[in-house]
């Protein structure tokens, strides 16, 4: 096989990443933050999390303040904090959400029933309401002037996720149009982007297909797909192939047709989100349907994103071994072809099913082999992103519930002389998540954003599964909420009775 030379411009990218990894990997390695999502979607591995600790500097006061909770939380009434506090500590017990989990997962909740309904009302008044905007866009957008009120900026996301028939996906693109409607009618910046998800709006039998084929033409160049067009890069040289062993078939002419189609309905979102002046965020799935994903995502970017600044941001999961690479390849791209781009960081979702996955058929991870790997990694894209977003038209999102993360990205962003409030860069954590960072991040005048998910209850029972997961056990991402909660709560007790 023939070496391939990479460009000087590669290399020097390629660099900076060894440089970043060297520099992160120990401090990284100290750091016991845990590992959240944004996609929204994640089931992270986390270690144990500590409140941070800032030492005070009275030369220099610190970028993220984290030890005055009374500032903090001073848009929180106390009725609100504490149902916060105590929905935070119940997924915080693992058998507790363990028999939920089993429950939601149970054939009780798949036809109408006395127990369903007692199980869905006491869901709703609990997690649903937490973690959620509500049932329709009118409830959404009560919750979003709640959010815009207390100095955040709202990812509008309706939470629907899968479909397997065309007229599903059509009556889905309706939901995002919607979503965006509801978004324009709101003061300018109230939302600063609406999140889809491509597996709403194509069957996902259809993306497996799609994807195998391109995995395939990754393995056989030669391999012909006369439907496909041209796009950014979607693999790297380490991206796992093992999901398409054999050379699958080429696509029948009706499924040409439904790819179109599905093309054609990320388009209209898209095209409404133009009007709206108002991002479209696509969120990531697993890897067997990603490569179709990243090429629908990128070929939406590339028709609509021509006039100066992004308005499509595509996700990138940084506990994938490939993710560094795959964003370096697609943000060169894109430079090169001069279409503004915008990205999405989130550590990832599905890690305990993408290792099953990989076991089964023999082959190695594609999950970063430890914690330390995957912050060092997500440390590193920031880091990169940051760099870029200050010499390009490019923007980037930093979808992170990890304290030392937010730190990390925050220092970097001024010591590379980048304005708090430029639109090329958003922090966002998930709604009823990391409220600590979120407006810890706020108080040192970034621009932050909640993942805001809405829609009727039995649609978002696979998005609060997931929160519940993450936020199950001692090792949560929510430890820092919860301790400084309490500690509010108490300090307002005390107020109330000396």
């Amino acid at each position: 096989m023939a070496t391939k030379v990479l460009p000087p411009k590669q290399l020097q990218n390629l660099r900076f990443f060894i440089t970043r990894s060297l520099n992160t990997s120990s401090s990284s390695s100290k750091t016991t933050s845990a590992v959240s999502p944004l996609n929204l979607a994640e089931k992270p591995e986390t270690p144990i999390q500590e409140p941070p600790t800032i030492i005070q500097d009275h030369a220099k006061p610190p970028i993220l303040d984290f030890n005055d909770h009374q500032t903090l939380f001073s848009n929180f009434p106390t009725t609100k904090l504490l149902r916060a506090s105590s929905n935070l500590h119940m997924v915080s017990i693992g058998p507790l959400v363990d028999f939920g989990m089993r429950v939601m997962n149970s054939r009780i909740m798949e036809t109408d029933n006395i127990v369903r309904d007692v199980v869905l009302e006491a869901v709703r008044h609990t997690f649903y309401n937490h973690f959620c905007a509500g049932e329709d866009v009118v409830e959404a957008r009560r919750c979003i002037e709640r959010v815009n009120e207390a100095g955040l900026r709202v990812m509008l996301d309706f939470a629907v996720e899968y479909t397997s028939n065309n007229d599903a996906c059509d009556h889905n693109l309706k939901g995002f149009l919607d979503s965006v409607q509801s978004a324009m009618s709101l003061p300018p910046s109230s939302v600063s982007s609406v999140v889809a998800k491509v597996t709403a709006m194509l069957p996902l039998s259809l993306l497996e297909r799609v994807s195998d084929l391109l995995r395939w033409q990754q393995r056989d160049p030669s391999f012909n797909l006369p439907w496909k067009q041209n796009s950014f890069p979607v693999f790297s040289e380490s991206s796992p192939l093992y999901h398409t062993l054999e050379k699958p078939d080429p696509l029948t002419p009706q499924e040409e047709i439904d790819l179109q189609s599905g093309q054609e309905r990320l388009w209209k979102l898209c095209e409404k989100c133009v009007q709206a002046n108002i991002p479209l965020t696509v969120d990531a799935e697993h890897i067997s349907v990603q490569p179709a994903i990243d090429y629908l995502t990128y070929l939406t970017a590339i028709k609509h994103g021509k006039n100066g600044s992004p308005i499509v941001y595509n996700t990138i999961q940084a506990y994938l071994k490939d993710a560094k690479e795959r964003l370096l390849l697609a943000t060169k791209a894109a430079d090169e072809m001069g279409i503004p781009m915008g990205f999405k960081l989130v550590r990832g979702a599905y890690m305990s099913s993408e290792r099953k996955i990989a076991s089964s058929l023999g082959y190695e991870s594609p999950i970063h082999n430890s914690i330390q790997e995957t912050h060092a990694c997500y440390n590193d894209c920031a880091a990169f992103m940051l760099e870029n977003i200050a010499n390009s038209s490019n923007a980037v999102i930093l979808a992170t519930h990890n304290v030392e993360s937010g730190r990390l990205a925050a220092t970097k962003t001024i010591e590379l002389g980048i304005e708090k409030r430029n639109r090329k860069l958003e922090f966002a954590q998930l709604y009823g998540m990391s409220d600590a960072l979120s407006f810890g991040l706020r108080n040192a005048g970034f621009l932050v954003s909640k993942y805001t998910p809405y829609g009727p209850i039995q649609m978002v029972i696979p998005y609060l599964l997931r929160r519940a997961e993450e936020n199950r056990g001692l090792l949560s991402s929510s430890t820092i909420d919860r301790d400084l909660m309490r500690k509010e709560l108490k300090r307002r007790l005390k107020a109330a009775i000396f």
